[in-house]
C-alpha cells in the first residue's frame, strides 16, 4: 500500500466519521489535509528520481561505449609482476621511487613519460645505445631512463 491510498484510507474513514465542525474537526480535518499534500510531494518526487534513474542509466550505458571506443586496447595492459604484451613492452624503473614501469612502443617514441608513482619526469635517451637495431631490446635504451626536474 502506497503512500498516497494510506491517505486515502484515513480520509475516507474521516468522512465515515462525519466529523464535526468544532476544535477537534478542524484540526483531524488540517491533518488530513496536510497529509495529503505530503503523499502528492513525495509522490512526485518518486516519479522524479524514476526518470533521472533512468537517464543516468543511459548515461552510464553512453559512457562505457565511449570508454570501450576510446580506450580499446590502445594501453599497455601490464600488471606489476608481467607484461602481456610481448615484445612490444618494455620495462624501466623510476631511479626515484624505484617503481618498475611497464611502457610501449607509442610511449617509448614520445621520448619521455611522468612516474606514475612519484610524477618525476623520465627522458629516454637513445644517443648512447650501442645498436643498430631500431628495435632494441638489448637494455641499454631501456635503463637509460634520465631525471628531468
Amino acid at each position: 500500500m502506497t503512500i498516497s491510498e494510506k491517505v486515502s484510507y484515513i480520509k475516507g474513514l474521516a468522512d465515515g466519521l462525519v466529523l464535526d465542525d468544532n476544535k477537534e474537526g478542524k484540526v483531524l480535518k488540517s491533518i488530513i489535509d496536510v497529509l495529503d499534500d505530503i503523499s502528492i510531494s513525495i509522490a512526485e518526487i518518486e516519479d522524479g528520481c524514476a526518470e533521472i534513474c533512468e537517464q543516468l542509466d543511459a548515461v552510464d550505458e553512453d559512457l562505457s561505449t565511449l570508454e570501450d571506443d576510446f580506450y580499446e586496447e590502445d594501453e599497455c595492459c601490464c600488471d606489476d609482476d608481467e607484461c602481456c604484451c610481448e615484445d612490444d613492452c618494455y620495462e624501466i624503473e623510476c631511479p626515484t621511487c624505484n617503481d618498475v614501469i611497464y611502457l610501449d612502443e607509442d610511449m617509448i617514441d614520445e621520448g619521455g613519460i611522468k612516474c606514475p608513482n612519484c610524477g618525476t619526469n623520465l627522458e629516454f635517451d637513445f644517443d648512447d645505445c650501442k645498436c643498430d637495431d631500431d628495435d632494441c631490446a638489448c637494455g641499454c635504451c631501456q635503463n637509460d631512463a634520465e631525471d628531468k626536474e
